[in-house]
């Protein structure tokens, strides 16, 4: 399951954190005192640059063209992310190498990081860590664990309930005493949690969906192998225990045999077995283009055979994965894959019932028929639930409801028997707040309008103000939404309504653009003219404008390494002792590389160190610096770039909302601002959330995407390794197609 994000798709989910603010200046400054990257004079010019073969491209067909556009943009990082994945058998060294890669692209500049979900002020009655954090699967959005209180919870409550989770040795441990310390400070529980989003929901099939808008709302229904904990240790859930082989390869998992699959009205319609788990296979191999790639070894895991069986080379027989009997599940993989054991609470690892999808219409192209889905995931009514929760309402655009599954095999787990999500599409920019006070929903975030009130408001029988007594700041995720620049622009309209989203640019507009995309320096010059702190500042407020922001793809304190390793870093050898952050290695690859980018600050998180929370990039000096350095190679192309010949580039946005729209402004004063009118930035509207989805995010090819740069979607990790991010942007990778290849 890709966990493909859209910013505007999660604005109202996430607690309405990220809800819309009052208009913004872009200031023309420097970015966050003392994170500031470091300062260049001047950029070296390429005097014999060549720009890509345009006529030759133009000429080949769109993978040629996209393989052609992507080694002139991204081959330094291509290579060296080859290099890492080869490395098998020293996982340090290949965390390093990593790194070592991530560096090659983000130097590149064709997309620059923006920010995490997380850094803003909020205020809830769900009780802290009281699910799991992991930020890799499905298990964030389970919820079954989560305490929530009828009270909103004093800061002083949450950091006290908090300390207690560290101290806690066990999940049990901290649910026990987190009861106790709510009992004892006059907190009662409720059964039900009401919450706010903003997802639009496609199909109810969580293996043929790489969306997390769907994959959202169909997660509490099913139940895999193992789950992440509230403590964040992975347990048994349908699997019991696993074995894996001495060469790493074969995983052999033991089911519990008390699983039960019931309908949509809670009915029993078979036992959970080891064949779920195959049929699952066999139904991700038919919906290949949405969840195969964690299967490939290509981009993902490397399951037996697997690729043979989609290239039409084996039967599915030969396929890695096999139920040995009715509760034993093996699953073999081509190599070692360490990563493997965390993959399992994606959707890909979802079992699916046999005989109620086939009951469905579903067909299976292995059995040597035609695949369709039939009736399959079309609505709640066409799914089997073997999880926490079954659906007992869905209105789109409305509510979506749930119920405790009577027939769960661990129903006293459940923190909650009811959860209802209301749509929310952002036009009151109030009413998370309002309905949070109300004890409508169970929390809000405080959006630049909800803040000016919280910190004036106070509750009855109260002195202090809202913020004051039940402020927080939300942990930033690994999440990484990203503005991407499209490199190889086809669409200028939508391709769903070619009405929709029509770019202003003339075709010389075009050519010019096109020409200055591919250009390194121009690139860099684009994402170092971006005061990110401004255009965040817009929807969390001036106080926490830096907190959620993130400087590098893969978060730097995402892994560390487990043992003393060596590393190669241009031509030195360089050692780092265990417990060092990727982010650190990251930074001196950068730095070695002699760009003026700050990914890693080694004294924030009490010295800990970490990659968030400062802007690393933003720099009006170095933007001038390095556009006048692409403008001096761009003349080899006949390209002008002037105040009176600017560079023109499209952002579509979202005029529907307050918080986009001024976003969007953020962008365009803070761009031509710095980089001096010599690139204009066109505000693309769009009065529907959907059909600005269709501009750059429900695009299934890069030839689709329509915008130049874009800043609403990001990618959040599939499993816990960094692969699951840079295997996104190697070739025909997944997010490619926000550059407008493959």
């Amino acid at each position: 399951m890709k966990k493909f994000l859209s910013l505007l798709l999660a604005a109202a989910m996430v607690l309405s954190l990220v809800g819309c603010g009052d208009n913004a200046d872009a200031p023309v400054t420097s970015g966050d005192e003392g994170n500031t990257p470091p300062a260049v004079d001047n950029v070296e010019v390429n005097t014999d640059y060549v720009g890509p073969d345009w006529e030759a491209i133009d000429a080949m067909d769109y993978d040629a063209q996209s393989d052609a556009v992507y080694e002139h943009n991204l081959g330094e990082f291509a290579a060296a992310y080859a290099t890492a994945k080869e490395e098998l058998d020293d996982t340090d060294k290949r965390l390093a190498l990593m790194a070592v890669a991530e560096a090659k692209m983000l130097e590149s500049g064709v997309f620059v990081p923006i920010y995490g979900d997380g850094g803003t002020y909020a205020m809830t009655r769900v009780v802290p860590r009281s699910a799991t954090t992991t930020s890799w699967g499905l298990d964030e959005y389970k919820d079954y664990t989560m305490l929530v209180t009828n009270e909103l919870l004093k800061s002083t409550d949450r950091d006290a309930l908090t300390a207690l989770w560290s101290e806690a040795a066990t999940a049990d441990d901290y649910v026990a005493s987190a009861k106790q310390y709510l009992a004892d400070n006059g907190y009662t529980l409720t059964d039900t949690y009401n919450a706010l989003n903003g997802y639009d929901l496609e199909t109810w099939d969580i293996i043929a969906t790489s969306y997390t808008s769907d994959s959202f709302f169909i997660a509490p229904t099913y139940t895999g192998l193992l789950e992440y904990d509230l403590k964040n240790v992975q347990q048994p859930a349908m699997a019991e225990s696993y074995e894996i082989s001495d060469d790493g390869c074969v995983y052999t998992f033991h089911l519990r045999q008390d699983g039960k699959w019931v309908d949509q009205q809670g009915r029993e319609i078979g036992n959970v077995t080891a064949d779920d788990w195959v049929a699952s296979m066999e139904h991700v191999a038919d919906n290949n283009d949405a969840l195969g790639y964690l299967m490939s070894s290509d981009g993902g895991c490397g399951i037996k055979n697997y690729d043979a069986f989609i290239n039409g080379e084996c039967d599915f027989s030969e396929v890695g994965v096999k139920a040995l009997d009715d509760y034993t599940l093996q699953y073999t993989l081509e190599q070692k894959f360490p990563a493997f054991i965390t993959m399992l609470g994606y959707g890909c690892f979802a079992p699916l019932n046999r005989d109620f999808y086939m009951s469905q219409g579903g067909t299976f192209s292995a059995d040597g028929v035609e695949y369709t889905p039939g009736d399959y995931g079309k609505t709640p009514a066409n799914i089997a639930y073997n999880g926490p929760y079954t659906i007992t309402n869905y209105t789109a655009q409305n509510v979506t409801s749930y119920a405790a599954n009577p027939l769960y095999y661990d129903p006293d787990a459940l923190g909650v028997q009811a959860i209802n999500f209301y749509y929310n599409d952002g036009t009151d920019v109030l009413r998370a707040y309002n309905e949070a006070k109300a004890g409508t929903v169970a929390a809000c975030g405080f959006n630049a309008n909800a803040l000016e009130l919280a910190k004036t408001e106070v509750p009855d029988g109260e002195t202090e103000t809202y913020f004051d007594l039940y402020h927080y700041t939300t942990v930033n995720s690994a999440t990484t939404y990203c503005g991407w620049l499209n490199i190889n622009r086809k669409a200028f309209a939508n391709f769903n309504d070619a009405t929709l989203g029509v770019s202003p640019q003339s075709e010389e507009d075009r050519a010019r653009t096109r020409e200055a995309m591919n250009n390194q320096n121009f690139r860099l010059a684009l994402a170092m003219a971006f005061d990110r702190g401004a255009y965040n500042g817009v929807q969390v407020g001036e106080d926490l404008k830096y907190a959620s922001l993130k400087n590098s793809y893969v978060t730097g304190a995402f892994a560390q390494l487990a043992n003393e390793t060596t590393v190669d870093i241009n031509g030195e050898s360089k050692t780092y002792p265990a417990g060092t952050y990727y982010g650190v290695i990251l930074q001196d690859q950068i730095t070695a590389d002699g760009y003026p980018i700050k990914v890693w600050d080694p004294t924030a998180d009490s010295g800990a160190g970490s990659g968030d929370g400062f802007d690393g990039w933003y720099s009006v000096d170095n933007a001038r610096a390095y556009l006048a350095s692409a403008i001096a190679e761009l003349a080899n192309e006949g390209v002008e770039i002037s105040a009176d010949k600017p560079i023109y580039i499209d952002y579509p946005y979202g005029t529907y909302s307050e918080v986009n729209t001024n976003m969007a402004n953020a962008y365009k004063q803070s761009i031509e601002a710095s980089l001096e009118g010599k690139v204009i930035v066109n505000l693309v509207g769009f009065d529907d959330s959907l059909n600005l989805q269709y501009a750059y995010y429900r695009n299934t090819y890069g030839s689709e995407a329509n915008f130049d740069i874009s800043t609403g979607s990001g990618w959040g990790p599939d499993y816990g390794d960094p692969q699951t991010f840079l295997d996104t942007i190697q070739s025909y990778g997944y997010m490619c197609k926000n550059l407008g290849i493959y």
